[in-house]
């Protein structure tokens, strides 16, 4: 058949790609072979720029359960004999199209990655990048977004425990959607994605299918976005109360026929084109699918459509046939539809037909093997200027250091998220125990143990715009920091990568250089990345968004009750940091800060992180939450020293005074964002077994002063009332984007 350019460019494969599947075959594919590979050899799929720099992840852990990237979600033993279940994705594209169900399908879609596994979902969290709020078009995808989000998630009864929200012109037009998803099951109920077993059927359960998302993993999610072509058709449309009826039947299913399912797998990205071909290859199998038994809810579709749909709300599972009579009476109690569509086979081909008429014959590892390329990168022409900035020589503001506490609170990089956290039902389940906006981590109970599962999600673009490498390995260490706070070991990471067009030589190296600094840090801190996904081609019109690796990590308490919050809890408690010699040392730079793009207008300087110190850092953290040493804890991040303390004052209705010296200029005294460091508050009589933990584990320790009053007092440099700072810190999101 002849190609166009066109065509190729619709199914984002390149010429010389082409030219590699006429090889690989020895003949030219027809148009239903030519969709396939659109969808399997895309940059969603195939992950073909990313793989090779993915393998240098560390990935091993006694905890894991299951091989990184060999499932739908990564799996981790927590003792009690159950596992958790943890992924992140991105559904970035698919919201710049359609806010609204661009986002609720991203949660529909990481749910139903976790219920693959045969896990019952647990919680939700989700990260959100968007252009500056000012701009009525970023106002818009935000609140379609948000809005997404909560209609799904609440609908669903799964909880929305957490997450993250940041504002930057890099985002404008080309919104960051990352869902995160958690889920426990019992470790011997582990379902596999691998299609196993000739003669084995392949059972399609759910939704009907339809022409939404047709093209939506190859051509939406794979390239940049070019012009105002209308790409709505691509956007799926997700239904969560049939999601939520759909969870709970496979559940059943796994937990009353575990012995006749061999294998479950989603239709998400690329439909079933993805669900089928992708589980046979992972099961060294072939398939045989006959789309005339795809139950539709639109007439005359061709098996392209139905091969590429992504209609949401389907599961493939993979059955053994003489179960099929109980499985399809379950699935009917459920009022679901169950489709015998295909089968397994042992020739290692993909068949697919329509009724009796053939439309696609491959062997399933050429469609399954996608190409791979590895780049040389390049910094950026600009970046060495931007890093040589020399901050000290900076003017300091106009504004009083009172007045510029004040501009943070109330930026919407760092105000209060409770206008967003307030619209997610969070305590759906009963089992959380730390909510949004209490602590640096959420906190969940796990049922019928004495166990806590405290998780966050973490990243900073402008960071890695300075520094990839850094930035890398700064989104790895707050994220396992945060845990820190609430007192969990971080045992696992879910990641999202988040970049521009792969094959620039400067975003390669944007790529490259995050990834070598993320795996610097897991090994420095001793977690494993166990699942996650990368999203490239985030660009408009040839602008990319910062580089934004997003990390999930999850921690495990064995006591949930062991646990700190941020808020300061007691007036006379001491307040310590941990982490840093001195405020206003070189440690607290301002390089790439909230400070310097507020009052100054610039991404500039240089962040660094210290990954030995950031590891005995935590360390003293949470062991001195488990001694029961600590009334609060809370990392110092976005926004810097005087944020974080502030915080701890909104968090805990009560003031204090600072009484150490800052040093240096007020500006990074006050508002750098140094890395590895905590506020703790302590009572007295504790402060000297917290002081001889820190000594013992070299971190450095620095009474900052006293809780109490109600004002932020640091005589000669700060005096403000804790109700004054209430007052914008809350309102500060909320005004922003209304």
């Amino acid at each position: 058949m002849a190609v166009s350019e066109e065509l190729l460019q619709e199914i984002a494969l390149s010429p010389q790609e082409y030219q590699q599947i006429v090889e690989r075959l020895d003949r030219e594919p027809n148009s239903v072979e030519l969709g396939l590979f659109g969808a399997l050899w895309s940059e969603h799929c195939g992950y073909k720029h990313s793989k090779p720099l993915l393998r240098g992840f560390p990935s091993e852990s006694p905890r894991l359960l299951t091989s990184p990237g060999s499932e739908n979600a990564g799996v981790v033993d927590i003792g009690d004999g159950l596992a958790l279940v943890v992924k992140i994705e991105s559904h970035n594209h698919p919201s710049a199209v359609e806010p609204f169900h661009g986002a609720a399908t991203g949660v529909g879609g990481i749910v139903r990655d976790i219920l693959a596994m045969g896990a019952r979902p647990i919680a939700l969290l989700n990260s959100l990048r968007f252009g500056p709020p000012a701009d009525p078009a970023n106002r818009y995808l935000f609140h379609g977004v948000v809005g997404g989000i909560s209609w799904y998630g609440n609908c669903i009864g799964i909880p929305d425990v957490g997450g993250e929200i940041a504002f930057s012109p890099a985002y404008s037009k080309n919104p960051l959607v990352n869902a995160m998803c958690l889920g426990v099951l019992p470790k011997e109920r582990i379902v596999s994605a691998k299609a196993t077993g000739p003669g084995n059927v392949f059972l399609l359960v759910g939704a009907d299918t339809g022409r939404d998302g047709i093209h939506g993993a190859s051509g939406l999610a794979s390239r940049t976005f070019q012009g105002e072509r209308e790409l709505r058709p691509t956007v799926q449309v997700g239904n969560p109360f049939l999601g939520k009826v759909l969870i709970e039947a496979c559940l059943e299913a796994v937990a009353t026929f575990p012995e006749a399912i061999v294998g479950m797998q989603d239709l998400g990205a690329a439909g079933l084109t993805s669900a089928a071909i992708e589980s046979a290859a992972k099961g060294g199998a072939g398939v045989e699918l006959d789309v005339s038994r795809v139950p539709r809810r639109e007439s005359e579709m061709t098996p392209y459509e139905v091969m590429l749909s992504e209609s949401q709300e389907r599961m493939l599972l993979i059955v053994k046939p003489n179960s099929l009579d109980q499985l399809r009476a379950l699935f009917e109690r459920w009022d679901l539809t169950a489709s015998v569509i295909g089968r397994v086979t042992g020739d290692q081909w993909a068949h697919v037909h329509d009724g009796g008429a053939p439309s696609a014959r491959v062997p399933v590892s050429v469609l399954s093997e996608a190409p791979q390329y590895r780049l040389q990168g390049t910094p950026p022409a600009w970046l060495e200027a931007a890093r040589a900035v020399d901050l000290a020589a900076l003017p300091l503001p106009d504004a009083s250091p009172g007045q510029a506490l004040l501009a943070l609170l109330a930026s919407p990089n760092i105000a209060s998220r409770r206008f967003v956290y307030r619209q997610y039902d969070h305590q759906v389940g009963t089992n959380t125990v730390v909510a949004p906006g209490i602590a640096d981590a959420a906190l969940l109970r796990v049922p019928g143990t004495a166990k806590g599962i405290a998780v966050a999600v973490d990243g900073n673009g402008r960071y890695c715009y300075l520094d990839p490498y850094a930035g890398g390995a700064i989104a790895v260490a707050e994220a396992c920091r945060n845990l820190a706070c609430v007192g969990a070991e971080a045992i696992a990471l879910t990641d999202c990568l988040n970049f521009g067009n792969p094959e620039r030589a400067d975003v390669y190296y944007q790529l490259e250089e995050s990834i070598n600094g993320m795996a610097a840090a897991c090994r420095a801190l001793g977690v494993p990345i166990v699942s996650g996904n990368v999203s490239l081609y985030n660009e408009t019109d040839g602008e990319a968004v910062y580089p934004t690796p997003v990390v999930g990590a999850v921690g495990l308490l064995e006591d949930v009750r062991l646990h700190c919050t941020s808020g300061f809890r007691s007036p006379g408690d001491r307040v310590v940091l941990l982490g840093a010699a001195a405020p206003g040392s070189a440690g607290a730079s301002l390089a790439g800060s909230e400070f310097l793009e507020l009052f100054h207008s610039r991404v500039v300087g240089r962040p660094e992180i210290d990954l030995d110190l950031e590891r005995r850092v935590q360390d003293v953290c949470r062991t001195a939450i488990a001694q029961g040493l600590l009334s609060s804890a809370h990392d110092c991040s976005d926004g810097g020293l005087a944020v974080t303390l502030a915080e701890c004052c909104i968090g805990g209705g009560v003031g204090m005074e600072v009484t150490a010296e800052l040093t240096g200029r007020w500006d990074a005294a006050l508002f750098g964002e140094g890395q590895s460091r905590i506020v703790v508050s302590v009572r007295p009589s504790l402060l000297g077994s917290v002081e001889e933990l820190a000594r013992r584990m070299a971190v450095p320790c620095l009474l900052l002063g006293s809780v109490g009053g109600d004002r932020l007092l640091a005589p000669g440099i700060l005096d403000s009332p804790v109700v004054d700072l209430r007052e914008v810190w809350d309102s500060g999101l909320e005004r922003a984007v209304h």
